[in-house]
């Protein structure tokens, strides 16, 4: 169960970030290869994760699929505040 957890946590983080350096980008007008290759590996990221957990750990698939879910919510929504101050 915790390890799920800890697993679906990291994954959201790196998704996160990787989700707010594609924003930025695309944003920004500066659309490139990294660019393209951090907004697919964004999408491609929770389905390989959750893939392996699912093979390899099975009881841990519920609690990374909540671990990620949770992490990106919270992180968007601290960065949502703190970018209104």
């Amino acid at each position: 169960m915790l390890i799920g957890l800890i697993i679906g946590v990291v994954a959201g983080v790196l998704q996160f970030w990787m989700l707010l350096k594609f924003t930025k980008a695309v944003t920004g007008g500066n659309l490139d290869n990294k660019t393209v290759f951090l907004g697919i590996g964004q999408f491609l990221l929770p389905l390989a994760v959750l893939l392996i957990c699912a093979f390899l750990l099975s009881d841990a698939l519920l609690w990374a699929a909540i671990g990620i879910v949770g992490t990106l919510l919270l992180c968007g929504i601290v960065r949502f505040l703190i970018g209104r101050k």
